[in-house]
């Protein structure tokens, strides 16, 4: 039976500037090791930003009442641009909560 030898997958590894620099700063010793309660208060902190990014970029379901003509002219419109209506609403929602679009009314 042959065996097998597990190759290095970090040989001939191209790092950029910045990871050139941290893994320089690694080889001389610079980085501390994190134990015990501030390791896990850390990770904890971590965890939780990481499910918090999760849950702000989940999709919502809304219902909303609007005009049968403006709908079938959002349709139409979602159509030529061969995208769902419900992307290109999304779409301008978006752009209007980051400031992007403006409303007149």
């Amino acid at each position: 039976m042959k065996k097998t030898q597990q190759k290095n997958p970090f040989v001939n590894q191209v790092l950029d500037a910045e990871e050139r620099a941290l893994e320089e700063s690694f080889e001389r010793g610079e980085f501390e090791e994190v134990t015990g309660a501030e390791f896990e208060k850390t990770k904890k902190m971590f965890e939780e930003a990481s499910e918090m990014y999760r849950l702000l970029h989940l999709s919502k379901p809304i219902t909303i009442r609007v005009n049968q003509l403006d709908l079938i002219k959002v349709k139409a419109s979602a159509k030529r641009k061969q995208i769902p209506y419900q992307t290109l609403l999304g779409s301008l929602i978006h752009e209007y909560a980051e400031g992007n679009r403006d409303l007149s009314l």
